[in-house]
C-alpha cells in the first residue's frame, strides 16, 4: 500500500475516534436534561460525520501526502468545544456548527488554491498591507466595534467579525519571507552595544513595527491579549531564523515596557492587572468573572462534575473567552489536561514539520503558524487560570467565534500544504538519489515513511 494511503487511512481512522467522542459527548448533555433522544440527534451526527468527510477527502485529493494527525486533533478540539458551547447555548451551539462549516469551506479552498507554499513567498509585501490594515480597521469610526471593551470588531451591513484573526496568518507570511531574506544580516550585526552585536537599524524595522503594532493594539483597542499574541510569534519567529538569544530577551523587555507604559497610562489596563493580582477584592464588580472561573475549577476537582451536570453558565462569556474554565467543571483536571495534550500534539505534529522543511521560508512559516496555536492556547489558559492577566482571545478550535474558526482552519491548511509538499520533496530526492547511497535514507527517515 503506497505511503499516501496509509497516511490518509489512518487520518480517517483516527477522525472517525474524535467524532465518536464528540457525539458521545454530546449525548451525555442531552441525557443531562432528559432522559430521551434529542431530535435532533441524526441531524447532529450527519453534519459531524459531512463535515469531517469533506475535510478528509479535500486532503486526500489535494494533500495525499500530507501528516494524518493534524486534523484529527483539530476535529477532536472542534467537537468538545462544540459540545461545551451546546451545552451552555444552543442558539450558539447553532451558530457555531454554521462557522464550523464556514471554516471547513475555507480550509478546502486553501488547499485547492496555494497548490505549492512557494507561492505564497512572492506576495509577501501584499500580504503585509493586507495584515496591517485588518489589524488597523477596527480603529475606523463608523465601522469599529467595541465589545466587552475591546476594540476588535468590525461591523459591514449583517456582517460582524474579528479582522484580527487572519491578520495574524497574513502578517506571519511576510515575517517568513522577510526573515528568510534578512537572516544573515540579522544574524550576524557589525554594531556593538553593551557588549552586544547588532544589526543595522534598517533591518529591525520589522521587529520596531511589530512591536509599535503591539502596543497600538494594546492600548487604542485595549485588547492585552493579542498584543501579547502578536509581539510573542514575531519575537519567538525571530530567534528561530538568527538562533540568537539576545533578539527574544530584547524583544521581551521591549514588551515589558511598553506593557509597563501603558498600565501607567491607562485605566484599563490596570484594572485588568489589579484583578489578576486578586479577583476577590471585588467579586460582584471587576474580579466576577475571573472569581467564577476558579470556583469552577475548584467544583470539577479531579473528575469533574460530568457533563451537562455543572454550573458553567454562571460564568460570563463562558462559550468565547472562558470555554477552558467551563471544561475544567464538567470534565475536571483529566478533561482539561486531556485538552492541553492534544495541543500538545498538535504542536508536536506543526513543529515536526517546520523541522522536515527543506526550504527555509517552508520551515519559518510553519513555525510561526505553530507558535501562534501554543501562544493563543498559553495566553487563553493563562488568563483563565490566573497565571497572567485576564485577555479576550479565543482558544484555537475550541471557543466559539467565527473569525477565529475560520482562521485557523485556514492555517491548518496552510500546514497540511508543507507537510505535503515535504513529502513530495523528499519522495522526488530518494528518487534522484543513486541505488545505495547513504543519503537517501536520512531523507527518507525525516520525510516520509518507507
Amino acid at each position: 500500500m503506497k505511503v499516501a494511503t496509509r497516511r490518509r487511512n489512518r487520518e480517517l481512522g483516527l477522525g472517525l475516534l474524535a467524532l465518536g467522542i464528540t457525539f458521545g459527548g454530546y449525548l451525555l448533555v442531552e441525557f443531562a436534561k432528559k432522559p430521551n433522544l434529542p431530535t435532533d440527534l441524526w441531524g447532529v451526527l450527519a453534519l459531524i460525520i459531512g463535515l469531517y468527510v469533506v475535510a478528509h477527502i479535500a486532503v486526500r485529493n489535494l494533500a495525499p501526502n500530507a501528516d494524518p494527525t493534524l486534523l484529527p486533533i483539530a476535529a477532536l478540539l472542534n467537537g468538545i468545544g462544540y459540545v461545551v458551547i451546546s451545552r451552555l447555548d444552543r442558539n450558539l451551539a447553532r451558530a457555531q456548527a454554521g462557522w464550523t462549516a464556514a471554516g471547513v469551506g475555507a480550509f478546502v479552498l486553501t488547499l485547492f488554491l496555494v497548490r505549492r507554499i512557494r507561492t505564497v513567498e512572492r506576495y509577501r509585501y501584499t500580504f503585509l498591507l493586507a495584515g496591517l490594515a485588518a489589524l488597523l480597521i477596527p480603529l475606523v469610526p463608523g465601522i469599529g466595534r467595541e465589545i466587552n471593551g475591546a476594540r476588535l470588531w468590525v461591523k459591514i451591513g449583517p456582517l460582524n467579525f474579528q479582522p484580527g484573526e487572519i491578520a495574524k496568518v497574513l502578517l506571519v507570511i511576510f515575517f517568513a519571507a522577510y526573515l528568510v531574506e534578512k537572516r544573515e544580516l540579522l544574524a550576524s550585526g557589525r554594531r556593538h552595544l553593551m557588549g552586544l552585536r547588532l544589526p543595522q537599524l534598517k533591518h529591525l524595522g520589522p521587529l520596531l513595527l511589530a512591536w509599535a503594532v503591539s502596543i497600538l493594539i494594546m492600548v487604542r483597542e485595549k485588547d492585552l491579549g493579542s498584543s501579547l499574541l502578536f509581539f510573542a510569534v514575531f519575537a519567538a519567529m525571530l530567534y528561530m531564523a538568527t538562533e540568537r538569544a539576545t533578539y527574544l530577551l530584547a524583544g521581551l523587555g521591549m514588551f515589558l515596557a511598553g506593557a509597563f507604559a501603558s498600565y501607567e497610562s491607562f485605566g484599563h489596563v490596570q484594572e485588568r492587572v489589579s484583578t489578576w493580582i486578586d479577583p476577590f477584592a471585588h467579586p460582584q464588580g471587576a474580579g466576577y468573572q475571573l472569581s467564577q472561573s476558579l470556583f469552577a475549577y475548584a467544583e470539577g476537582g479531579f473528575a469533574g462534575a460530568g457533563l451537562g451536570r455543572g454550573s458553567p453558565g454562571t460564568i460570563p462569556n463562558a462559550a468565547t473567552d472562558f470555554v477552558f474554565s467551563a471544561i475544567g467543571e464538567e470534565l475536571g483536571l483529566l478533561g482539561a489536561a486531556a485538552i492541553i495534550i492534544a495541543v500538545l500534539l498538535f504542536l508536536g505534529a506543526g513543529y515536526r514539520i517546520a523541522v522536515q522543511s527543506t526550504r527555509p521560508f517552508s520551515k519559518l512559516f510553519a513555525a510561526g503558524l505553530t507558535t501562534i496555536i501554543g501562544v493563543q492556547t498559553f495566553v487563553i489558559v493563562g488568563g483563565v487560570t490566573r497565571v497572567i492577566p485576564l485577555t479576550g482571545i479565543t482558544m484555537p478550535f475550541v471557543s466559539y467565534g467565527g473569525s477565529s474558526l475560520v482562521a485557523n482552519f485556514v492555517l491548518l491548511a496552510l500546514l497540511l500544504r508543507m507537510s505535503d509538499d515535504n513529502a513530495r520533496d523528499a519522495i522526488s530526492a530518494r528518487r534522484r538519489a543513486p541505488a545505495g547511497d547513504a543519503r537517501g535514507v536520512v531523507i527518507n527517515v525525516g520525510g516520509v515513511e518507507p
